[in-house]
């Protein structure tokens, strides 16, 4: 099913000998595919975007190192306009995380510094013009970086100090920044890397009621222009807006599981100034699993899928990770 050219990679190699002929300009028509491929680039990045992510401003012992290996499957099915010639189309996904996070003092509150290194298997499909076409990729997809602070509720303390900790309601923020340091060929229309900086910074807020807790996160992501979209054309993107929520049960075991729930809006493109239609509204849902193994290891499982999608388009993960943790005194 691999061609040589594809769809996904030159937009004129999509006739076959007997459609093809000549064509003199059609900047219009050149818009509308560039515009069908960016929808199937949102849905594909969204996988990773709009992770959810139970916990993730819960206190901790300072001087804490995680080091966390996992690996994420998603698939999807994407919906194009009818102008794109495009139908039945769908992608997978396979992805190896290795992920280091510290926990510090910030102004006596609770940090923490974490970075993600995925290393993707992409691959996507679809019908044009009623012959199937196929784009494989494998490499570096885009790291992320993230600092959080606890504005209040979690102290920064000591190993000794946090066996006495009960939490109560958290407050605090963070900021996640993308570097463009992912694969980017510029005269690929599918790429792992986006070839452009993007930036999160989100409010957390955490509420324990006795075992249950309750976290609400709201964010927004803003992007920078990739100016070498197609080699020669400025990308502009839309800012993201989401907010997450989480309500979890931890169990006597110390085993904890989460209901999540997200919702996201934006990311609205133009190329060279020239404004799409693919505002994007979804919701998602999914379940975590949180293991303790021992002192030092513990194992999660994780899965979701979307509930709605405004332009029809949806995809679905499942992953697990194992992390080790050592420092502080352990």
């Amino acid at each position: 099913m691999a061609m040589t050219e594809t769809y996904f990679e030159q937009a004129d190699a999509l006739k076959t000998p007997q459609q093809y002929r000549p064509e003199v300009s059609e900047p219009a028509a050149t818009i509308r595919r560039l515009f069908g491929i960016i929808t199937f680039l949102l849905f594909a990045a969204g996988a990773h975007a709009q992770s959810l992510e139970p916990r993730a401003y819960s206190n901790a012992p300072t001087g804490l190192n995680f080091l966390i290996a996992g690996m994420a499957y998603t698939d999807g099915m994407l919906a194009f306009d009818p102008s794109t010639a495009i139908t039945n189309a769908h992608y997978y996904a396979a992805s190896g995380i290795l992920a280091y996070a510290h926990t510090m003092e910030a102004w006596g509150n609770s940090a923490k510094f974490d970075m993600v290194l995925p290393y993707s298997e992409f691959v996507g499909a679809g019908l044009v013009n009623g012959q199937a076409q196929q784009r494989d990729m494998t490499g570096m997809a885009d790291p992320r970086l993230r600092v959080s602070i606890n504005l209040s509720g979690a102290p920064a303390l000591s190993l000794k100090e946090f066996a006495g900790y009960r939490q109560d309601t958290i407050i605090g923020i963070s900021l996640q920044v993308t570097p463009p340091l992912g694969q980017y060929d510029p005269a690929r229309l599918l790429n792992l890397g986006e070839n452009r900086w993007s930036f999160k910074p989100e409010l957390g807020i955490s509420k324990a009621l006795g075992a249950w807790t309750v976290d609400v996160m709201p964010s927004v992501t803003f992007y920078t222009d990739n100016t070498e979209f197609k080699k020669v054309n400025a990308l502009s993107q839309a800012p993201v807006y989401a907010i997450q929520g989480h309500v979890s049960y931890s169990f006597v075991s110390k085993i904890w599981v989460a209901f999540d729930t997200t919702y996201f809006s934006g990311n609205r493109t133009s190329v060279n100034g020239v404004l799409s239609d693919n505002l994007q509204a979804n919701t998602r849902a999914g379940l975590t699993l949180a293991i303790p193994v021992d002192r030092y290891n513990s194992i999660k499982m994780y899965a979701s899928g979307g509930t709605s999608s405004r332009t029809g388009s949806d995809f679905s993960t499942v992953g697990f990770a194992w992390q080790y943790r050592w420092g502080a005194g352990y």
